[in-house]
């Protein structure tokens, strides 16, 4: 046999015996991951433990099925211009509305005496307020459509899957844009933006624009230019 040959054939056995070992580890490390897995899903998730004894919906059983029957026929089925009408139902249950506030019939209110709206907001089309705790809006802003405002979630660490509720405020001139979710606790600054979509985790400081899943910063809302075009006509 060649010196050639004896050297390839060496190289062949060495690679072979490479992978060979590589395997090894895969294996021994999917075997322990299935092991670590398996401990986890002893675990489990025991929903007939579930209790949320300790939460109030502010309201009695009573009051929450009226507005529920409310919100279905005579907020839902209100004409389009009939702003001043939604404003007067939703205030009848406790919501604080401002003046000016254009509310879309469509849009949902889980808990209305828990949510306030600032003058000249507008909220679109199917735009969803969760309010399992409060939700306060400033003014002259925007809740898009299809937006989901969500207060409630659950421990997923906790077997029995517990309720968890947080507050979500948005500041003045702050626009929301359609389709995008807002977690539990979060706050969106004067003037924030979060763009169309994006799904927002983390609080979103005053003037600043996010976007994407989980929403990050973009661009500053407003140029430097801007900023000092808007002084120079306060000033005049």
């Amino acid at each position: 046999m060649s010196v050639e040959k004896s050297v390839s054939l060496d190289k062949d056995r060495s690679k072979r015996e490479r992978r060979k070992d590589q395997h090894e580890k895969v294996d021994a490390g999917w075997i322990q991951q299935r092991e670590i897995n398996e401990i986890r899903l002893d675990n489990r998730i025991r929903l007939d433990q579930y209790n949320q004894d300790w939460y109030s919906r502010g309201r009695s059983s009573v009051i929450v099925l009226l507005w529920w029957l409310v919100q279905g026929s005579l907020f839902r089925y209100s004409l389009h211009p009939m702003y001043g009408w939604r404003r007067f139902l939703l205030r009848l249950f406790g919501a604080k509305v401002g003046k000016g506030v254009q509310v879309r019939s469509t849009a949902r209110f889980t808990y209305p005496w828990k949510v306030s709206i600032g003058d000249f907001s507008w909220v679109g089309d199917d735009a969803e307020f969760y309010s399992l705790d409060r939700i306060d809006v400033g003014s002259h802003c925007i809740v898009s459509q299809r937006s989901y405002l969500c207060t409630g979630s659950h421990d997923i660490e906790d077997e029995s899957f517990g309720l968890i509720t947080r507050p979500i405020v948005i500041h003045d001139g702050a626009w929301i844009a359609s389709d995008s979710f807002v977690y539990p606790g979060v706050t969106v600054g004067v003037m924030g933006v979060v763009a169309a979509r994006s799904t927002v985790t983390r609080s979103v400081p005053d003037g600043e624009v996010h976007a994407g899943t989980p929403a990050a910063f973009v661009k500053q809302r407003f140029s430097k230019a801007a900023e000092n075009a808007g002084v120079a006509s306060k000033g005049k």
